[in-house]
């Protein structure tokens, strides 16, 4: 009995490590179609930028040009394209009380960028077991470093001006800069 139900284990321990690399593969596509289905829910969360705010526009100054954000091999762009998801994620998921978004666009685009951040996490994880050489542990994490201070700039600016609607509609015309750079990283991830 015992050595069947260690049978039954194995197996499936095999065939979720076959499904998981399947969906490494794929990464890809369900990283271009999470792509777009953000950037429309974006879209859809409030609709034409405030007028009021047009003013405060010129208040947010970037550390630096997201798009920018220099990054190197395939593994790498795995990295980036995860903290960034993890990065907007966790800006989304602060005091949006005085934002006037519609909520189910808003949940839909959390849910869509935790689905993903979970798939790249698994893929993340397979690849690491591989084993890392020290430079590519050093570039992962440098990687990592540099898009959370992009990130920490987006924060900052919301905490300063309290979260306001109009903070709120500035960085929400922002992000998709974010989803530019992460078609150029998916990009790689095709290669």
């Amino acid at each position: 009995m015992t050595a069947r139900c260690l049978l039954h284990v194995c197996l499936m321990l095999l065939f979720s490590t076959e499904i998981s690399a399947q969906l490494c593969t794929m990464l890809h596509f369900q990283q271009n179609k999470v792509n777009k289905e953000s950037l429309e829910l974006l879209k859809k969360m409030s609709g034409n930028f405030p007028s009021q705010c047009i003013n405060e526009r010129a208040a947010f100054k970037p550390t630096q040009d997201v798009v920018q954000l220099p990054v190197s091999q395939k593994e790498n762009a795995m990295v980036a394209i995860q903290e960034i998801l993890q990065e907007i994620f966790n800006i989304f998921s602060k005091n949006l009380t005085q934002s006037a978004w519609e909520e189910t666009s808003i949940v839909r685009f959390q849910n869509g960028l935790y689905l993903q951040i979970q798939r790249l996490e698994a893929c993340l994880r397979a690849h690491m077991e591989k084993g890392l050489t020290n430079v590519e542990i050093e570039d992962h994490q440098l990687t990592s470093r540099r898009v959370k201070q992009y990130f920490q700039g987006i924060d900052v600016f919301l905490k300063e001006k309290q979260y306001s609607l109009c903070a709120w509609e500035i960085i929400r015309m922002e992000i998709p800069r974010g989803f530019v750079l992460l078609d150029k990283l998916t990009r790689r991830l095709n290669n």
